[in-house]
């Protein structure tokens, strides 16, 4: 299985796009966050309204943990492409099935590899 050149720009495509969206999503992020709002620092919040913004901010904090690992990733695979190992399996060197890249571009491992992670 060679990657065809056409395929690898159109995958490289899809890549940085995703990139780019996880980057602004991070960023938009920001503005949802209630411990971000400077008029909060004067407020005497009561105890519910001050219980609800460590909510917020929790969940904040917990999608961009979340996000800030798919980017991690995102990058390494991107990297693959750049150097030309795109499409083989982190662990054992063997080509990911095509099916599989076809599926899932962001595919690390081949199946066989990834279920045995799974197990781990």
């Amino acid at each position: 299985m060679k990657i065809v050149t056409k395929n690898l720009s159109a995958i490289k495509k899809y890549l940085e796009d995703k990139r780019r969206q996880i980057e602004r999503r991070i960023s938009s992020l920001k503005s949802e966050d209630p411990f971000n709002d400077t008029t909060r620092l004067s407020d005497n919040a009561a105890s519910d309204t001050e219980a609800r913004e460590e909510v917020g901010h929790e969940r904040v904090e917990a999608i961009k943990n979340e996000l800030m690992i798919q980017l991690t990733n995102l990058k390494r695979v991107l990297s693959k492409v750049g150097i030309g190992k795109y499409g083989y399996c982190g662990n054992c060197g063997n080509k990911i099935e095509a099916a599989r890249l076809k599926v899932f571009p962001m595919a690390e491992y081949c199946l066989s590899c990834e279920k045995k992670k799974e197990k781990k």
